[in-house]
């Protein structure tokens, strides 16, 4: 009798640990009392009622999870049935993507609920709505605008959108980020169109180099104009100062040439007498006048010839 007493006790105890429940440092519970709600503790040892009465289910809410979507190498294509993850642009030609999704679970209340609800479908609804979105993008866009940019400008795109339309389907996960694996032609043309893009990478390279040649000149022209508006101005101010200075050495000339002209009259006569023996020496130094002897003119006069230019 004190066995079967003992052994009862055992049961329920054993019954009773079965209300104390370990949650991970990554995981979060969520507790049910005969279906509803009650609880929802975060990690640590979590005591409730016992199984039958309390349920506990742990999600792990720090792990980020991956999913592919889109064109993998098994993807076949059969007649008349285009494989997944092959879309067609604006311009009405085939592109090949691969997506890859790295979402969480939503750890806030009642986010929790929605995912433990819809768990089974959460990967299947993030696909479906992964490549609807992805379809749209991609019709929008010419072939040759999704293949040059379509790594960069899709996830940039697809990410917030892709948020916005699950928040109605109530799947309790987070968007964290999506990349673009693979973005190709079809195999029976990804060699033209590989062609094609060596060919526009080519000329961009090009356009790279005629514009940093061309800024190149455009700044030498600058330094040039730059130098030759400098020179100008020095130019112009030497210039500006001579003249200042001949014009105040005429002007205090001719003032003491007005001065003297009242005690000496002849005094124009003997300054242009002076003039013309410089300009007679200059022409006769360049050849244009020769100067006589005085014993060759009558009365010890000079004699002044003039001769035609020297013919070189």
């Amino acid at each position: 009798m004190r066995r079967l007493a003992l052994f009862a006790l055992v049961l329920v105890l054993v019954y009773l640990a079965t209300g104390v429940t370990q949650v991970g440092p990554e995981e979060r519970a969520v507790v049910r009392r005969f279906g509803r709600v009650v609880a929802r503790p975060g990690p640590g040892l979590w005591v409730g009622l016992p199984w039958g009465v309390d349920r506990v289910e742990k999600v792990p809410v720090r792990t980020a999870r991956q999913l592919e979507v889109g064109f993998t190498l098994d993807s076949v294509e059969d007649a008349g049935v285009t494989p997944p993850g092959q879309f067609l642009s604006g311009d009405e030609n085939l592109v090949n993507v691969r997506l890859v999704v790295e979402y969480a679970i939503d750890d806030r209340d009642g986010e929790l609920e929605h995912y433990l609800a819809h768990r089974d479908r959460a990967d299947a609804v993030l696909t479906r709505v992964a490549e609807t979105l992805t379809a749209e993008w991609v019709a929008a866009h010419t072939v040759d605008e999704a293949l040059l940019t379509g790594r960069a400008a899709l996830p940039a795109w697809l990410t917030p959108r892709l948020t916005e339309r699950l928040a109605g389907q109530r799947l309790g996960v987070l968007v964290q980020r999506v990349s673009v694996e693979a973005l190709a032609a079809p195999g029976e043309v990804r060699a033209a169109f590989e062609a094609v893009n060596q060919a526009q990478a080519a000329i961009s390279v090009r356009e790279n180099e005629a514009r940093l040649e061309g800024n190149r000149r455009a700044r030498d022209a600058d330094a040039a104009r730059f130098k030759a508006l400098q020179q100008a101005a020095s130019y112009r101010t030497e210039k500006l100062t001579l003249a200042a200075a001949e014009a105040a050495a005429f002007s205090a000339r001719l003032e003491q040439h007005r001065r003297l002209k009242v005690t000496n009259p002849d005094l124009l006569a003997a300054i242009w007498w002076d003039e013309m023996g410089r300009t007679l020496l200059s022409m006769k130094g360049r050849g244009r006048v020769d100067l006589l002897d005085q014993y060759l003119g009558a009365g010890g006069l000079d004699v002044t010839q003039f001769l035609p230019p020297k013919k070189k």
